[in-house]
């Protein structure tokens, strides 16, 4: 049986976004320990608030303060928490109903165990010692023994000094990628400094890396064919940012190369070269470094540079 090949991979970024005057007011208002919801057409106040009504899609800005108590609508116990969680012991995650609010919010409740969370509870925020503007300015949600208070909700004009107009989100994914049985069979080539594709039976394109079925046709491919190794730069990028956990200086090279036998440019680094002297229709070979699995990068091989028409469909 061949080897299982599985990898754990992540992607990670920061995304960050501008805040509008109702998002703006709300992270600001967390900040300070006040919480806002908003208005809508028919009346109903939305916590958290949203920037256009659900209903008549119409943009929406009248603000309105509510309170920081209120009643637990639905729940579910987190027995084992993650590390980027609020809480680092056992909690509830709860939709609470803000009183003021017609609407109900999802944060955490600390609490001693799922005996001590019922639907209908009451609640109230913990704000986190330090606030900057974010939902995490509640820390999490604690039982209170208060009624429910019966002032509605009270305008709020939004206004705070020094308002919250931007946030950084990290967004991270964390998964095992298993290749499949055709990537397998590619990456068991590479392995032996050998890049392989497979062709279409269909249209005789060979196609590198394979995924198993032709992009053109889509009817299956088996039939493995060798190509390459050296291929022909059909168009390429400068990146001028370091990524992140990279060790490439920047600036360097990444390109689109047809290999020699293929009907499908594979990407990769361009190395070995100025980064200002790499051009369409260079040809390279791969440099393979230590026991990897795949080519480190690609080098120029000194011959002569191919002609636009020998690569112009691989664009």
């Amino acid at each position: 049986m061949p080897e299982i090949l599985t990898a754990p991979l992540t992607v990670s970024f920061p995304f960050t976004r501008s805040l509008g005057p109702v998002q703006s007011a709300f992270l600001t208002g967390l900040r300070e320990r006040t919480v806002l919801g908003v208005r809508t057409s028919d009346g109903r106040i939305l916590v958290p608030p949203v920037e256009y009504d659900p209903v008549t899609a119409e943009e929406i800005r009248d603000l309105a303060e509510v309170a920081p108590t209120g009643t637990v609508t639905t729940w579910a116990w987190n027995p084992a928490p993650r590390g980027n969680q609020p809480l680092r012991t056992p909690f509830a995650w709860v939709l609470v109903r803000l009183d003021g609010a017609d609407t109900a919010l999802l944060h955490v409740l600390d609490a001693p165990g799922p005996h001590a969370v019922r639907t209908g509870m009451r609640v109230r925020i913990r704000w986190a010692p330090e606030r900057t503007g974010a939902i995490t300015d509640i820390g999490c949600f604690e039982p209170y023994e208060g009624e429910e208070r019966g002032k509605p909700a009270a305008p709020h004009d939004g206004a705070f000094d020094d308002p919250v107009t931007g946030i950084v989100t990290p967004a991270r994914l964390d998964y095992t990628y298993t290749p499949g049985r055709a990537m397998s069979r590619h990456l068991a080539a590479l392995a032996e400094h050998r890049i392989t594709g497979e062709r279409c039976p269909s249209c005789r394109k060979v196609h590198v890396p394979p995924r198993g079925v032709c992009p053109t046709c889509g009817v299956p491919t088996t039939e493995q064919t060798e190509v390459g190794p050296h291929g022909t730069v059909t168009t390429f990028c400068v990146v001028n940012i370091k990524a992140k956990g990279a060790g490439i200086d920047v600036p360097y090279v990444y390109a689109h190369i047809a290999l020699d036998g293929a009907d499908l440019a594979l990407h990769a680094r361009i190395g070995g070269i100025p980064y200002d002297e790499v051009r369409m229709g260079m040809r390279v070979a791969p440099v393979w470094t230590g026991d990897a699995r795949h080519p480190d990068h690609f080098r120029p091989t000194g011959e002569p540079d191919a002609a636009y028409d020998a690569y112009k469909e691989l664009l």
